[in-house]
């Protein structure tokens, strides 16, 4: 029986795009992906009902290509922990729209310019966000541990919330209206 693929990560706040970037080559990373946009929308049934399960179902799109990913939902501890499956897609439109054919409504977009690094045996991602900028590690527990040392983080810095938990916090903070985490233009 093949077991499924786990994801693990957190996320880290810090000041600009470039400080993290910084960051993340003094620590020693090395680049893998150049930086580049990611469209994201997560989809729903009307009712919520993958939403109330605690999954999601979303569909990227960056650089000409994209992907949907199923998500399970999140395992308790300090580090996000979840099930996700996810497969490359030829026509990121064309799956939105079977998707909606399906009973499936975009109910959240957002973006963000992301550029991936190697550290240690950790993805660390640094993404500008229209909320400001994250490093993003994933790997193993022990992994993402040693690369936010590297980092002069600890647990006490992790961020576990999505990005949607993240701008609906904000939201309520700063009496933002907008639904979705876009770039201004988008």
């Amino acid at each position: 029986m093949a077991t499924s693929p786990i994801e693990r990560e957190v996320k880290l706040p810090f000041d600009s795009a470039e400080a993290a970037r910084a960051a993340v080559l003094a620590a020693g990373a090395t680049p893998l992906r150049p930086r580049r946009l990611q469209d994201d929308c997560l989809l729903d049934t009307p009712d919520g009902r993958l939403r109330s399960r605690g999954t999601a179902l979303r569909v990227r799109t960056e650089a000409g290509t994209s992907r949907v990913t199923f998500k399970g939902p999140v395992q308790p501890g300090p580090m996000k922990l979840r099930e996700e499956l996810e497969t490359v897609v030829g026509d990121g439109p064309l799956l939105l729209r079977i998707f909606e054919e399906l009973g499936f409504r975009p109910w959240f977009r957002y973006q963000k310019y992301r550029e991936e690094f190697s550290l240690l045996d950790v993805i660390a991602a640094v993404d500008d966000t229209p909320m400001g900028a994250y490093v993003e590690l994933e790997g193993s527990e022990a992994g993402i541990d040693a690369a936010a040392a590297r980092l002069g983080r600890t647990r006490a810095d992790y961020v576990v919330q999505s990005y949607h938990t993240l701008f609906d916090l904000r939201r309520r903070r700063t009496g933002d209206r907008a639904a979705d985490m876009l770039f201004d233009g988008a």
